[in-house]
């Protein structure tokens, strides 16, 4: 399976580079999965396709202010250092650029000293174990000195934290936004609640590894990173009591989708579970939790675009996104969405 098998030509101008001041006012292609047929709506017509009795299934991570600007002791150099995944006694892995400046035994000082890191070691990919120190709550320093890693392709300031985060935000760890989930207003998770779907809520925390492109040739021989997701009990029951009713299973976002096919045993039965996965779905992929799917318009030739493919067909996914790329949709995070159904 050649990577370029997933490519497709998006010009730059339909990247959006800033959220809607409605979140729910983006538009909504609905590709049938079935027929390959497109339709054009708005992303509140999403009611229009739920069922009383189907499962909606969010991810409740929340984005972390995770890039840092610091200066190396001693030199004053610039260094940025992106917080990917917690270790242990406040250890990061950390993204460090650039790299060549922070070999293990450097120094960084951010805020005028209120946080220090020192880089104890260098681990696969090049990233950076960094040990912080600190006075009080990380949490809150944090909050006060990271910005939003926003992907590389956004090159707008976001002059609102909040517009990276979904509304259903909770536990802290992700180095990027679910971005499906972005296009959901209380008021309409309400009217989704009030006309008898349930809600389940999973957490993934979000690696920046979703924006990589695959640089192999052969899809089989890229290297997935590894994302810590939980599914409580009462996700587990609700998601089951969909299936064993003969409802659908609705995933907002890849995120989901992966948490619950990695955590479902063969039948696709859920429980209480947390671990790591580094699932990889690509086309030929047989989903055992998930029957539908809302998602946004992702890179060219990137491992979410062969997620949607194994879901929809990839011939039919490259021609929904020809027909999007004509119709002037917005592409990427702060883009507009697709309901495969």
């Amino acid at each position: 399976m050649d990577v370029k098998d997933f490519d497709y030509d998006l010009p730059e101008e339909l990247i959006a580079q800033d959220p809607l001041e409605d979140r729910s006012s983006s538009r909504l292609m609905v590709l049938d999965k079935k027929t390959g047929e497109v339709h054009h709506k708005h992303f509140t017509d999403i009611l229009e396709y739920l069922h009383p009795g189907d499962c909606l299934v969010i991810n409740n991570t929340k984005v972390i202010p995770a890039r840092l600007f610091g200066t190396k002791e001693g030199t004053q150099a610039k260094i940025e250092v992106l917080l990917l995944k917690r270790k242990e006694n406040d250890i990061w892995e950390t993204l460090v650029k650039p790299g060549k400046k922070a070999k293990p035994g450097t120094r960084i000082i951010f805020g005028d000293g209120l946080l220090t890191g020192e880089v104890i070691d260098v681990v696969e990919e090049g990233n950076r174990l960094i040990q912080f120190h600190y006075e009080g709550i990380f949490e809150e320093i944090l909050d006060q000195l990271g910005q939003m890693p926003l992907p590389p392709y956004i090159t707008h300031q976001l002059k609102d934290k909040n517009r990276y985060q979904t509304v259903y935000a909770k536990y802290d760890g992700s180095a990027a936004a679910p971005t499906a989930g972005l296009h959901f207003t209380e008021e309409l998770l309400q009217k989704v609640k009030d006309m008898g779907v349930e809600i389940a809520e999973v957490t993934l925390h979000v690696g920046l590894g979703t924006f990589r492109p695959v640089k192999v040739e052969n899809v089989l021989d890229h290297h997935m990173h590894s994302e810590f997701y939980m599914v409580s009990q009462e996700a587990a029951d609700k998601i089951n009591a969909a299936k064993d009713r003969g409802n659908r299973v609705i995933a907002v976002g890849t995120t989901s989708t992966r948490t619950l096919e990695a955590a479902s045993d063969e039948k696709g039965r859920l429980r209480e579970t947390s671990g790591w996965t580094d699932i990889f779905i690509y086309p030929g992929y047989q989903f055992k939790v998930i029957d539908a799917l809302i998602t946004n318009f992702h890179l060219p030739q990137s491992t979410l675009v062969m997620l949607v493919s194994a879901l929809a067909g990839r011939e039919q996914v490259l021609n929904a996104y020809q027909i999007a790329v004509q119709e002037k949709y917005r592409f990427f995070s702060f883009g507009d969405a697709m309901l495969i159904k």
